[in-house]
């Protein structure tokens, strides 16, 4: 198993609720600073995240992102 957290902009007040419908994000939530909203996801492989970030930054008022991958 495969963890990233995704960090979201977005001026749109709601976009951890969008966030939360992506396939494989195991969980998302608003936070203060920098960025908007997280996006915990969970894969099998590190393709996946490429996907599942590609369907995120598809999201309507997603500015951009930043992805940190777990190392083990």
């Amino acid at each position: 198993m495969v963890k990233a957290i995704v960090l979201v902009k977005s001026p749109k007040k709601l976009i951890a609720a969008k966030l939360n419908r992506v396939d494989l994000v195991h969980e998302s939530f608003p936070v203060s600073g920098q960025f908007d909203a997280v996006a915990v996801i969970q894969v099998e492989s590190l393709a996946q995240i490429k996907d599942v970030t590609t369907k995120i930054q598809k999201i309507n008022g997603v500015e951009r992102t930043e992805t940190m991958v777990e190392v083990q």
